[in-house]
C-alpha cells in the first residue's frame, strides 16, 4: 500500500483505502476499526493522498504530503510530543519544526490538525506507508544473462496449384 491507494473524502472524517473504481465513482473502505465500505459518487470530492501537498515558501511552492509524513515518522517515530488538545501556537510550532519553509499564511491550523490525525491513523493502520518507498532506495546492479540468439525461422514457401 502507498499514498496512491489512500484517499480522503470531503465531509467525512478519516482516511479511506481505494478498493476499485465503479461506474458511478469509486469504492472506498474506511481505515478505522469498522472497515465500512463507501461508494463515493461523482458529486463527492475525493482526494488521493499522493496528490495533496503543503504550501511552502520554496521555488516549487509546495511539499508533497508523502515526504512531510515521512519526515514526521523519521523524526518522531510516533511520539509527536503534543498535548491531547494542542493550541494554535503549539500546532504551528510543530509544523515549523517539521517543515521550516512552510507558508504560514496559507496553511491553516485545521490543516495541521488534519495532518496529525492522518499521521496517527496511518501509524496504527498502515505503518508501511510511512517508510521510505522502494523507488527512492538505490537498486543494486543486477548482472544480466546473455541469451544465445535464436536461429531464424525458415520461410514457408507458397505452393499454388496451376490449373
Amino acid at each position: 500500500m502507498n499514498f496512491k491507494d489512500l484517499a480522503t473524502v470531503s465531509g467525512k472524517p478519516g482516511l479511506f483505502k481505494v478498493l476499485k473504481p465503479s461506474r458511478t465513482g469509486v469504492i472506498l473502505e474506511s481505515m478505522d476499526a469498522k472497515k465500512t465500505k463507501l461508494v463515493a459518487g461523482m458529486s463527492q470530492r475525493v482526494s488521493i493522498l499522493s496528490d495533496i501537498s503543503i504550501y511552502t515558501l520554496t521555488e516549487e511552492g509546495a511539499e508533497p504530503l508523502e515526504s512531510v509524513m515521512q519526515k514526521i515518522e523519521a523524526e518522531f517515530q510516533g511520539d509527536l510530543g503534543l498535548d491531547a488538545n494542542p493550541d494554535d501556537a503549539e500546532l504551528r510550532a510543530f509544523m515549523k519544526h517539521v517543515l521550516p519553509e512552510v507558508d504560514e499564511s496559507r496553511v491553516y491550523t485545521s490543516d495541521i490538525k488534519k495532518l496529525i490525525t492522518w499521521y496517527t491513523l496511518l501509524r496504527v493502520q498502515a505503518p508501511e506507508v510511512l517508510q521510505k518507498s522502494e523507488e527512492e532506495k538505490p537498486e543494486e546492479a543486477k548482472p544480466t544473462e546473455e541469451k544465445e540468439p535464436k536461429a531464424p525461422k525458415k520461410a514457408k514457401s507458397d505452393k499454388k496449384s496451376d490449373k
